[in-house]
């Protein structure tokens, strides 16, 4: 069950303010019944300013009044009908610079065994842009003659789990574990 924001608050809150039974208010803030009690006879957090839960939207004024007429009910969180905010995604992963030239070689591994993949799959996977993938893939990089193929999981620009996730969507055959560590071994 969620919890209220500012427990102890909240607690004081309703001791103040309700009419709500020690394991009541335990049970809603997450506290122990004997914490609530030692609260409301000023043992513990006497500077403590209580805090309003239904003017923050956690309570309802029903809800109470429904838990003050039986001591064997327990307080529901209220549910907001807000939307939820939206996750950022975290955006291009950061390659060290002793990797980054090792992005022609990946991008030309997987040029060469999974054609299938498309070009936004790529740059996505090794973090290239679509020129230099299409300058590969043309043999007009400017480092052309020194780029050997290999793997990107094996340079460590991506995770399998990601590789194979890209070949799923790009519609192209799976490769089973045992052949993948079989053209891990025969790299270079």
């Amino acid at each position: 069950m969620a919890q209220p924001l500012m427990p102890k608050a909240t607690a004081v809150w309703l001791i103040d303010n309700t009419a709500l039974t020690f394991d009541q208010i335990a049970a809603f803030v997450g506290l122990h019944p004997l914490e609530v009690q030692a609260i409301a006879d000023g043992e513990v957090s006497t500077g403590i300013q209580g805090f309003d839960p239904v003017l923050a939207s956690q309570l309802t004024k029903a809800e109470i009044a429904r838990c003050e007429a039986d001591p064997k009910a327990r307080l529901q969180m209220a549910t907001s009908d807000l939307p939820k905010p939206v996750q950022k995604t975290k955006g291009p992963k950061y390659i060290p610079i002793a990797k980054r030239g090792d992005k022609p070689d990946a991008i030309a591994w997987l040029v060469k065994h999974h054609p299938e993949l498309k070009d936004a799959q790529i740059a996505r996977l090794i973090g290239t842009t679509k020129d230099t993938i299409n300058k590969i893939r043309e043999r007009t990089h400017w480092n052309s003659p020194n780029i050997q193929p290999r793997h990107p999981v094996f340079l460590g620009l991506c995770t399998q789990r990601d590789l194979d996730s890209a070949i799923e969507t790009a519609g192209g055959t799976q490769v089973p574990p045992e052949e993948q560590l079989e053209s891990i071994s025969e790299l270079p």
